[in-house]
Parts: C-alpha cells; sequence; structure tokens
C-alpha cells in the first residue's frame, strides 16, 4: 500500500493553500483535516467511507479510531511510509489527522486557515500512525 500512500502524500501536496473549513472535503470549497485525509486518499485512487457530523472538538479517540478502521486504515507502528496518517492528541480532548511524508506532515490548520505542510513536531513524531490496509 506505500505506493497508494505516496500517492495520497503528493495528492496531500497539491492542496496546500485550499482554505479550512470546517467539515469541508472539497479543496475548492474548503477542508477540515479529516476532509483533507480523505480527499488525498480519492485523489489517488482510493475513495474510502467518510465520517460525516462529526464535531472539530469533543470527537472521542474511540470514535475516530472506529472511523479509520471503517475506511480501511490498521494501525501500524512500524516504519515509517509515505501517507500515513498521523492520528495526533492535542490539548482538551481535541484530536488532529495529517499525512505524513519523511520529515513533513501536510494538514488542515484551523489557526492558519488553510492546509499547510509542517515540519514534524514533537507531537506529530509520537501520533499514533494509521495505514490502509
Amino acid at each position: 500500500m506505500d505506493e497508494v500512500g505516496a500517492r495520497a502524500f503528493a495528492a496531500a501536496r497539491a492542496m496546500i493553500g485550499a482554505r479550512f473549513r470546517p467539515q469541508g472535503c472539497d479543496p475548492a470549497t474548503g477542508l477540515d483535516c479529516v476532509g483533507l485525509v480523505w480527499a488525498a486518499y480519492a485523489a489517488a485512487g482510493r475513495r474510502l467511507p467518510r465520517p460525516r457530523a462529526y464535531p472539530l472538538r469533543g470527537w472521542n479517540e474511540a470514535r475516530i479510531v472506529a472511523a479509520l478502521q471503517a475506511a480501511g486504515f490498521v494501525r501500524d507502528e512500524g516504519r515509517v511510509a509515505m501517507g500515513d496518517v498521523a492520528l495526533i492528541a492535542l490539548p482538551a480532548g481535541q484530536f488532529h489527522l495529517g499525512l505524513l511524508g519523511g520529515e513533513t506532515m501536510v494538514h488542515a490548520h484551523a489557526g492558519l486557515r488553510r492546509v499547510v505542510e509542517t515540519p514534524l513536531d514533537d507531537a506529530a513524531r509520537t501520533a499514533s500512525r494509521w495505514r490502509l490496509d
């Protein structure tokens, strides 16, 4: 699946600059972190069942994990591969998703109001990683 992950990461990079929009799943109209992951995999040729009506805050880890598993992702703590999805636990019970690639991550940044690529920080490096099965 590494080839699909690499294509998904490349697709996510092509979405850098797309505006942030809660529940957004289309780079033309805006993306949130979930929408970015699902749109990147769709652009890579893998349409995945997408969770709907999820909150930006208060979406508990069990529900996020269930959504990742329903889409065909499995937890993988081995080597990092292009396109792995990082599930990052943020303060106050908030969670964030991003696509990993080498030493960077592409993600929909709510504070910056757009999709960005950033160097991996400690939170991304220690996040649980998910890969398509």
